[in-house]
């Protein structure tokens, strides 16, 4: 069986196209497939079309998040349900082609746990790609990976993976460093990106630093030695500086002056200070976080659930 895990928000018009794609993709395919579409609390009445899709296609369910708890949550929702021994994650606003499953599912039964779809020409903006290249730079930089920026969710699975990544139960998620960083088998291969169908991006610049903030911090400490060597730089600096006033004090009899060189010297430490303060407050709020204990999504419904309730009510009648 395979999986296809997809979360769901304010992609509404897309959804019947999208599992009409995936239903023929799988016919060309000779195994069982479910796909699993997750509502994370989508504005545009997303739930109720995921419900009837269900009715349509038993191999369609759903599950409706109590709340917006982000992508990554929403992935982690469906691929806690998927049954498959394979799990392809996908977005749903069909710039991942469901055409190009079949080319993923060929490449990982050469011996890959991971098969990552290469979008060599993205049809995203400029801000998005550009944003996407920065964060990796940053990111591999800070945590010493080699990463691809034109790899995203797009990918399938094996079931020794998935069962990995369920096991990671942190509340900063990013499923393709979580995925890269347990070390499985793995390969990306190019894909056909398509333009976005409906709707726009959820992910402003706003979004996109948070993401990068949380990404970074969660799978690195190395922000924190940084600026402990930082610190032992200007500590530095100030010492040679100081040694020099000195000798021109007592040596060469001149007056140290300036006031303003001491302001803003004040200014300057204090700014640094407070830098480390709060890279240092960002890693004790992840700890806090953490500590809480919370789950990562709460479930409002399932199609499964709402079948069984119908079912009951229809025995309760008769």
């Amino acid at each position: 069986m395979i999986s296809v895990v997809i979360p769901v928000y304010g992609c509404k018009t897309c959804l019947d196209e999208l599992s009409s794609r995936l239903a023929s993709t799988f016919a060309t395919i000779p195994v069982d497939y479910e796909i699993i579409f997750v509502n994370d609390a989508s504005p545009d009445g997303a739930w109720m079309k995921i419900s009837e899709l269900h009715e349509k296609n038993p191999h369609i369910k759903g599950i409706d998040l109590a709340r917006n708890f982000g992508q990554h949550h929403a992935i982690t929702a469906g691929l806690d349900h998927a049954k498959g021994d394979w799990v392809v994650v996908m977005d749903c606003d069909l710039q991942d082609r469901p055409e190009e499953i079949p080319k993923l599912y060929e490449k990982a039964l050469e011996g890959y746990d991971v098969v990552f779809g290469r979008r060599v020409q993205r049809h995203d903006g400029l801000l998005k790609k550009a944003s996407s290249k920065l964060f990796y730079r940053v990111y591999d930089y800070i945590t010493g990976h080699t990463s691809d920026h034109t790899v995203a969710n797009f990918s399938i699975n094996s079931k020794k993976v998935v069962e990995g990544f369920k096991t990671m139960r942190e509340q900063s998620r990013f499923f393709p460093l979580f995925i890269q960083w347990m070390g499985y088998p793995s390969v990306s291969i190019e894909v056909e990106h398509n333009e976005r169908k409906a709707g726009k991006s959820s992910y402003n610049i706003k979004k996109l630093v948070r993401l990068a903030t949380d990404g970074i911090i969660s799978q690195s400490n190395k922000p924190l030695r940084l600026s402990i060597q930082f610190g032992f730089f200007i500590a530095s600096i100030s010492f040679l500086y100081g040694l020099y006033l000195f000798f021109r004090y007592f040596f060469l009899a001149e007056p140290v002056q300036g006031w303003t060189s001491v302001m803003v010297s004040i200014y300057f430490i204090g700014g640094l200070m407070f830098c480390n303060l709060g890279i240092l407050g960002l890693y004790i709020g992840k700890v806090f976080n953490e500590a809480k204990g919370r789950p990562l999504y709460l479930i409002r419904d399932t199609t499964e659930n709402a079948k069984t309730t119908d079912s009951n009510y229809t025995r309760k009648r008769s």
